[in-house]
């Protein structure tokens, strides 16, 4: 059972993915095919965005960004007849990426080992490097506030708390030096 399953490639309508992918695993519940279709995975990576909310502050946001916009991928065993059918059915699909033959006996190509291989070591590899990325804070490093009530002040990192995720900061404020705590999503470096 386990030589059958393959990686297809899934076109959807851009912007859609996570809504068809939902669908999908829904789908997949309701006809008890977990055994056909085992994963459905949308390539994405973390990124932080800094955003101005509607009272004027800006802050950063942890926004997933697709490795490839309008595809995702699915874990499945094509062999079992109502497969390839039911993921063409759900709404948003356009169809597989890669098809063999034409008409009504097209049949979805598999992607090759070395692909997938590719593309969930990037997926484990944007995920290690949103960690190690997270802990780059040192003592003596230069930041600003992106959020917050000190928002737009720089300072300097004093202490450096990995487990909590916080910096003891030193802002001058009004001309004193003053030590706040922030945590890690609330400031940047400066560079």
């Amino acid at each position: 059972m386990s030589s059958d399953l393959k990686w297809y490639v899934v076109r959807a309508v851009s912007g859609q993915e996570r809504k068809v992918k939902a669908y999908l695993e829904k789908e997949v519940q309701i006809q008890n095919l977990q055994d056909f279709i085992v994963q459905v995975l949308i390539p994405a990576e973390k990124v932080y965005q800094v955003r101005k909310s509607k009272d004027g502050k800006t802050k950063k946001v942890a926004v997933e960004r697709n490795f490839f916009p309008g595809y995702f991928i699915v874990q499945a065993n094509i062999t079992h007849g109502e497969v390839v059918h039911i993921i063409k059915s759900v709404p948003g699909v356009i169809g597989f990426m890669q098809v063999d033959g034409g008409g009504q006996n097209e049949m979805p190509k598999p992607m090759k080992e070395s692909e997938i291989n590719r593309i969930l070591g990037k997926v484990v590899e944007a995920d290690e490097y949103e960690i190690k990325h997270e802990v780059t804070f040192m003592t003596g490093d230069l930041i600003k506030v992106m959020d917050g009530p000190f928002n737009g002040f720089s300072g300097t990192v004093e202490e450096v708390f990995e487990e909590k995720k916080k910096l003891n900061v030193m802002v001058k404020i009004f001309g004193r030096n003053t030590p706040v705590e922030l945590n890690y999503v609330q400031v940047a470096k400066e560079e």
